[in-house]
């Protein structure tokens, strides 16, 4: 699973990336000291950055220049400046793409998959992205199950419990395990809820033919 680091000084705009980071299943560092950057990015080690321009003490196009004398992690500039001479300094001091706030969010993710296979990750990305188990397969990026040429799509509730299945193939994963992933990413569910979600990825697994995929191990959890 990637890591990426998010850079911005506004609290709410902070949190919002990091949540929907985390829905789409990556895992998200935030800075909040703005002090001593280069030393936390370096012991955050991320695999891409989304830095914001306008930070406290300094500027996030230098902050990008700091960077680039060590290291090529991807950078995206998330910014309000929309500019098109901002768009331009951004990449001439190194960063990999540039997007202004608002974003929209499918935007934000599909550019962060697009510069993570850009940048050399791109079998890296596919792999951690797919996960096939008796043949079906599950698609991070498009929300999809997959079965032969029979494709049905998922909710963000159930993908996250797709994902939690899959990565963990032929293990049995417990209710609580399931339930708490989900509380920890503010998806708020409760234990008769998840009962709902599993019934309606039968469901759909059952249009693309794979209704037995999912396995029920009683007072433990499930298992695919």
């Amino acid at each position: 699973m990637y890591r990426i680091l998010i850079i911005e000084d506004d609290p709410d705009i902070r949190a919002e990336l990091k949540l929907l980071l985390e829905n789409a299943l990556y895992q998200v560092d935030t800075i909040i000291d703005f002090t001593k950057v280069i030393p936390q990015i370096q012991n955050a080690s991320p695999d891409l950055i989304l830095l914001d321009i306008q930070l406290p003490g300094n500027s996030g196009l230098n902050l990008c220049q700091e960077i680039r004398r060590t290291s090529e992690v991807p950078i995206i500039f998330v910014t309000g400046l929309s500019n098109p001479m901002d768009e331009l300094n951004g990449m001439m001091m190194g960063g990999d793409d540039y997007i202004t706030k608002p974003y929209h969010a499918p935007l934000l993710l599909a550019r962060i998959a697009a510069v993570l296979k850009r940048t050399g990750h791109k079998n890296e990305v596919d792999d951690s992205y797919q996960f096939v188990w008796k043949g079906c397969e599950l698609n991070l990026l498009d929300g999809t199950l997959k079965h032969g040429k029979l494709s049905t799509e998922l909710t963000k509730n159930e993908l996250r419990i797709c994902y939690n299945l899959f990565s963990r193939a032929g293990q049995i994963v417990s209710r609580e395990d399931l339930i708490d992933d989900l509380w920890d990413n503010q998806i708020f569910i409760d234990d008769n809820t998840l009962s709902v979600h599993i019934t309606r990825i039968r469901s759909k697994l059952k249009e693309i033919g794979m209704e037995h995929l999912i396995q029920t191990r009683r007072g433990q959890g499930y298992l695919i």
